[in-house]
């Protein structure tokens, strides 16, 4: 049987050949040897994926392989979710969190990642998907009565949405009772201060840590 190194190697290696059978494959090899499907998210897919968007960032490789990379970790995490459910399942929800990228933008690999990552954490989380209305983030807080509301942006001409989060929420209402979190390539912990948001989540480690902190 192959070891946890080279199964997390086999999951990096299907990432940058853009191979979904090969990562759907490396991820039932990492269930049947009884590797935590956490590590095999974290060290084999993600580390994998900030690699191909570090090539994406220095021109090396271009939005059709991030693309074809996010579909096959898609294909690697699906093998992996019901026993990611199962360890989630096993802990009270810590809160309801509403999550989803921007408006306009269509990117939602790191959005996908933290998601998954809150549901391990034990958290309720209510993904919205991607390119999704300012509005949709306000009426599925309002409906399920969440603790925080959580957007993703990866292109600057899409975080400036993030504002209108902030002033719709507070139009509805709502906006006292809940807590804002930011994230995405081009955002930063002083664009959060400025627009008011409550937390800037870095990365899936990152806002784990932050969010169970607050709960």
């Amino acid at each position: 049987m192959a070891t946890k190194d080279e199964i997390i190697a086999k999951a990096k290696e299907a990432i940058a050949n853009f191979d979904n059978d090969a990562a759907a494959a490396a991820a039932q090899e990492a269930l049947d040897a009884g590797i935590s499907p956490v590590d095999m998210i974290q060290e084999g897919f993600t580390t994998a994926m900030n690699e191909v968007g570090d090539q994406f960032e220095a021109g090396t490789l271009f939005l059709p392989h991030v693309i074809a990379a996010s579909e096959a970790m898609t294909a690697g995490v699906n093998v992996l979710t019901p026993a990611l459910e199962a360890l989630g399942s096993e802990m009270e929800s810590k809160g309801k969190i509403v999550i989803g990228t921007i408006e306009g933008d269509i990117h939602s690999i790191g959005k996908d990642i933290v998601a998954t990552m809150l549901k391990i954490a034990g958290f309720e989380v209510f993904d919205l998907g991607r390119d999704v209305p300012i509005n949709d983030y306000v009426e599925k807080a309002k409906e399920v009565g969440a603790q925080v509301v959580a957007s993703s942006a990866l292109m600057t001409t899409t975080m400036v949405s993030q504002i209108q989060i902030e002033e719709q929420l507070k139009e509805a209402g709502i906006r006292d009772s809940l807590k804002t979190m930011v994230g995405g390539a081009p955002v930063t912990q002083d664009w959060a201060d400025k627009i008011g948001a409550d937390v800037y989540g870095e990365n899936a480690s990152d806002v784990v840590t932050k969010l169970k902190e607050m709960f």
